[in-house]
């Protein structure tokens, strides 16, 4: 594609770890490229700007100028004034999850998009992946039965900074390791959660301030239920992976399970302080750079949609509630 018709994408912040996979993506895009970088941080900003090989732009309504869609990499309590910001401006966004750290907020990002008339994507890559594909396409054509129950996980690291500061994240595990797990129960079942109950504390990393471990139990329009460990349980120095995303769906005809990051190889070395699992399967965030950036010039929906992101936020909201009072929580969508 020529250098003329291939898109200008932008990145807002690089707070959030996965800018740097989406960057990336981005650089290996045969249909985009990354027009600029904007970061409230400016020494941040350049470091990063330099390393995605574009340009770094401080002020946000120049850099939004510059591109015809944005990828939102900022603390989570930003991503709803970046989002209206960029949908004021005209410009297509894809947002990292969650989408936002309140309902309110998320719906105000939905409504901001649909009235400027662009898209809003949410991060969710597990969606692209060619298993959970699979594994949605033998539920909805019936071939393993009704579902009657999820167990599913997403238990990773504590990623600290300022996931662990309440007024930036939003929450602690709950918050980060809920959503992913949610939307693909979600996605796979094509069935909404209704009620949650759910226990949350702080016992890994005393006097943190946002609970690194919860459990929550589920149920699905169709009565069936679901489990989620949504922890930062695992090892800070030895645990190669963000988080494991497993699911194991149990049907009336048949048992399936997921694991998304099962196709890897194994590296241990010396000069490493932890294994590392190196990838041979899909690239998750690539395809989904890809899906938004087709989404865009093709007019259509992103696989995740800023009401998928919303659906995920009302489930944590609903967990923390019940967290807080003991008791089942409904999911109120807003």
């Amino acid at each position: 594609m020529t250098t003329e018709n291939r898109l200008k994408i932008g990145i807002l912040s690089s707070a959030h770890l996965h800018a740097d996979s989406y960057a990336r993506a981005l650089n290996n895009s045969p249909d985009a490229d990354i027009a600029v970088l904007w970061d409230d941080d400016p020494e941040r900003g350049r470091e990063k700007a330099s390393e995605y090989g574009t340009s770094f732009e401080p002020d946000l309504d120049r850099a939004l100028s510059t591109a015809d869609g944005v990828v939102i990499c900022s603390e989570n309590a930003k991503h709803c004034e970046l989002t209206t910001r960029a949908a004021g401006a005209g410009r297509h966004v894809l947002c990292e999850k969650p989408l936002a750290t309140t309902s309110a907020d998320a719906r105000e990002m939905v409504d901001a998009c649909r009235s400027a008339g662009v898209l809003l994507g949410t991060a969710f890559p597990v969606r692209h992946s060619g298993a959970i594909l699979g594994l949605r396409e033998a539920i909805q054509s019936g071939q393993l039965g009704e579902v009657l129950m999820i167990r599913g996980t997403n238990r990773g690291t504590n990623p600290g900074g300022w996931f662990v500061q309440k007024e930036l994240s939003g929450g602690g595990a709950v918050t980060d390791h809920t959503v992913h797990v949610t939307d693909v129960i979600r996605f796979v079942t094509g069935q909404e959660i209704e009620r949650v109950y759910a226990q949350a504390d702080t016992r890994f990393y005393p006097g943190l301030g946002v609970d690194d471990c919860g459990l929550l139990i589920m149920t699905l329009s169709s009565g069936a239920f679901a489990n989620l460990d949504p922890s930062w349980s695992r090892p800070n120095k030895a645990f190669p992976t963000w988080g494991d995303v497993t699911m194991q769906v149990s049907c009336t005809n048949g048992i399936a399970t997921f694991d998304y990051t099962a196709q890897h190889s194994n590296l241990y070395s010396n000069s490493l302080v932890r294994g590392v699992q190196l990838g041979w399967g899909d690239d998750a965030d690539e395809l989904m750079i890809e899906d938004f950036v087709a989404a865009i010039r093709e007019g259509r929906p992103p696989h995740a949609t800023g009401e998928d992101g919303l659906r995920a936020v009302e489930v944590v909201e609903a967990a923390y509630r019940s967290a807080e009072s003991g008791q089942p929580a409904e999911v109120v969508h807003v």
